[in-house]
């Protein structure tokens, strides 16, 4: 790689995404360098102008950092005809439309493909691209309780409960980037682009991950443990004197550890605690015990004494607490932009470390048409044909 190359500037994408799971996956993208060309109908004509929240919003800003931003009218045959014009030129497509959009539109995959074989098309919607769902309207909460989430979190006996991030987005913006990396991958020896689609659904349920699993292979049906882990014992949430602390206690090893800092040992000698299966047996007992001997210190004192023993331990932070924690600030988990219209401010970094890439500098979500003209430029667009273009109000 160059000295100071982002690793994927020779990848063109076109991103039709908005709200949340698409700008997830191409924001994987664009993290790392592709040139990313944010396509939004012109304002005239967009009917979804809050989905996704306001653009000078949090959300917006920090979901569609590192992109350019150009207006298109897809609805317009002149509009499609430009897009395909790009489509020729370009590596990637994603959108995250309803199944039918894309084909009402004539964008999809075989359209896109007959323009430029080895364009990699990546589709994200509800509940996948075929199957009796397909065309019901995705949304996170929804795949949160079809995918079985929101019925293992939350406090025993309290109901259903939605986790604190929109994680069906999340994971599925996640897959679709791994995947179109994947194909990108694939056609460095095949020369030939392919469709890359997951779903809300689908990305939940694969992340519930061992939980799953226990249904799958013991025919285990797992229900609420709230703070508590399903199966490592002790490992939850304790008051202290001043506040709360996670322990993260698994083993016979460090459960002794456990018992020698908490000065314990009759705990430890406890037959009814003396093995994994008898501690998950008698878990609300023990968690009475234990809660006993973390409300008589400090929340510092036995973070610092659990974690110099062995035993995982951490404080339970506030968001504004959280951003001032050491480590995090080690980390720096924020970049700085600037926007011409909000001036500077700090947005979520890539969690990703590359040894041999640069510090890529982050740049601010695009006002919407920001780089139009610029773009169709770069795509070979004459001067004409873009005055044609914004007096017919394609762009």
């Amino acid at each position: 790689m160059k000295n100071g190359h982002a690793p994927l500037a020779r990848f063109t994408v076109l991103d039709l995404t908005r709200v949340r799971a698409g700008p997830t996956a191409v924001r994987q993208l664009a993290d790392w360098g592709a040139n990313i060309i944010k396509i939004e109908p012109p304002e005239n004509i967009d009917a979804a102008k809050t989905m996704g929240g306001p653009r000078h919003g949090p959300d917006f800003q920090n979901l569609h950092r590192n992109k350019r931003g150009m207006t298109l009218n897809l609805k317009a045959d002149a509009g499609r005809e430009a897009f395909f014009r790009m489509v020729k030129r370009a590596d990637v497509v994603v959108e995250n439309f309803r199944p039918d959009v894309k084909d009402r539109l004539d964008i999809g995959y075989e359209r896109c493909k007959r323009e430029n074989p080895g364009i990699v098309y990546a589709s994200i919607s509800g509940f996948g691209q075929e199957g009796p769902y397909r065309l019901r309207p995705g949304f996170d909460q929804i795949a949160q309780g079809m995918g079985g989430l929101m019925w293992i979190t939350g406090l025993p006996g309290q109901g259903p409960v939605r986790v604190g991030v929109p994680i069906a987005d999340l994971a599925s913006g996640l897959y679709t980037a791994i995947g179109i990396l994947t194909a990108l991958l694939q056609r460095e020896e095949t020369g030939e682009g392919q469709w890359v689609h997951t779903s809300l659904l689908e990305a939940q349920i694969a992340m519930l991950d061992f939980q799953a699993a226990r249904w799958l292979i013991a025919n285990e049906v797992p229900e609420q443990a709230g703070n508590n882990h399903p199966t490592s014992i002790p490992t939850g949430v304790f008051q202290t004197r001043d506040g709360y602390i996670n322990i993260a206690c698994s083993g016979e090893l460090m459960w002794q550890r456990l018992c020698d800092v908490l000065d314990a040992g009759d705990l430890y000698r406890d037959e009814r605690f003396s093995n994994g299966e008898v501690r998950l047996k008698n878990r609300d007992v023990l968690n009475e015990c234990l809660q006993a001997h973390f409300a008589k210190r400090d929340s510092v004192h036995w973070i610092d004494a659990l974690n110099d023993a062995g035993v995982p331990c951490g404080p339970i932070y506030r968001m504004d607490e959280m951003w001032s924690d050491p480590q995090v600030a080690h980390l720096k988990m924020s970049r700085s932009v600037n926007n011409s219209v909000m001036g500077d401010y700090e947005v979520v970094r890539n969690a990703a470390n590359l040894s041999n890439a640069p510090d890529l500098p982050y740049r601010a979500s695009p006002e919407r048409g920001e780089h139009t003209d610029e773009i169709l430029r770069e795509f070979g667009f004459s001067e004409d044909e873009i005055a044609t273009m914004k007096k017919e109000n394609v762009v």
